[in-house]
């Protein structure tokens, strides 16, 4: 019955729509992490990912966040670094993304780089780095970034596109073609994973996934089996598709 709605309110045939993943000689094996912890492994998959022409932005990243009663919501941002505290990137600070981090900073973030049939998917929780950072990033971006970041009042209700545009020649008047931008409400998180996890598509649908956590639920145990000690700190097991 749910099909059938969908087909005619598409002229695509949805239920159909299916590619080719990996085979079987290509099955990501636990044996091929040469470094047993997220950060190393995660290095590797962006590299790859950067060095395939098909990949226009590699560094594209669903960020899903919740308000305090857990409602979520999630939008497209783009990582700006990378270290083994965790992941960096920016936002208004005013902006939805941003308020719902102040009242619950648990966050997730989700990697897909379909041309390698791969996907990284990270829980943690998020912080907001230094102002100095912030203010040094954003003077490295082009200045008509600035520009725009310090003319839009993110996810806030404006009467027209106009309007935008309006503010954005105005600052421009105002500072002249040298002046420096100041730093609006405006900077950097961190999001700290907790967990870390690493699929790669089958096209038998029996896909990879390999998860690593730092920590165990109560009752757990490490067995070398099922569960295994990483480094780091870290623990890594694989989980059903």
């Amino acid at each position: 019955m749910i099909l059938n709605i969908a087909r005619r309110m598409s002229t695509v045939d949805i239920a159909a729509l299916r590619i080719k993943y990996k085979e079987k000689k290509d099955i990501f094996h636990e044996s091929s992490i040469q470094v047993k912890e997220p950060f190393s492994l995660f290095r590797k998959w962006f590299d790859e990912a950067c060095n395939t022409p098909e990949i226009i932005e590699p560094n594209a990243m669903c960020l899903a966040t919740a308000t305090k009663d857990a409602i979520p919501s999630a939008r497209f941002v783009l990582l700006k670094d990378i270290t083994d505290q965790g992941f960096t990137f920016f936002t208004n600070y005013g902006s939805r993304k941003a308020a719902e981090i102040a009242e619950n900073p648990n966050v997730a973030l989700t990697f897909y780089w379909l041309p390698l049939r791969r996907s990284v998917r990270i829980e943690g929780s998020a912080e907001k780095i230094s102002r100095e950072e912030s203010e040094a990033y954003f003077h490295q971006r082009p200045r008509a970034s600035q520009i725009g970041a310090l003319a839009s009042p993110q996810s806030e209700a404006i009467p027209s596109r106009e309007y935008l545009d309006q503010k954005e020649q105005a600052i421009k008047d105002e500072l002249g073609p040298e002046g420096v931008v100041p730093l609006p409400n405006w900077g950097g998180y961190l999001v700290r994973p907790s967990t870390i996890e690493f699929w790669q598509g089958q096209t038998n649908r029996l896909h990879d996934r390999i998860r690593f956590r730092q920590k165990l639920k109560d009752g757990e145990t490490v067995d070398g089996e099922v569960l295994h000690q990483g480094e780091s700190g870290w623990f890594y097991d694989r989980l059903a598709p």
